[in-house]
């Protein structure tokens, strides 16, 4: 993987801080928003440097959240209103645009 600058780090964090309860984007999402090339610079970001930020809010394209997350994540945004069927979230209800 190429060098992640600051800059980068602070745009996809900005991006993830400015998803409003009861909605979410996916990686790829923000990957774009951000003019990244990848949407796994955004998921090692979050991984590195995500702790103070709405976290829960970020998921996988298919709807899912990651597995090792997924009932913590599930639960957080259940309690934004967020409600997923069959642990997806229905992205076209509740995908932020930027």
């Amino acid at each position: 993987m190429a060098a992640i600058t600051d800059e980068q780090v602070e745009t996809v964090r900005a991006l993830v801080a400015s998803i409003p309860a009861g909605k979410v984007s996916t990686y790829g999402d923000i990957a774009a928003a951000a003019e990244l090339p990848s949407p796994r610079i955004v998921a090692w970001i979050m991984r590195t440097d995500s702790s103070d930020l709405p976290w829960h809010r970020v998921i996988r394209a298919s709807g899912r959240p990651a597995p090792h997350l997924e009932t913590r994540q599930l639960e957080l945004l259940r309690t934004e209103g967020v409600l997923a069927k069959d642990g997806r979230v229905p992205l076209a209800e509740v995908r932020h645009a930027f």
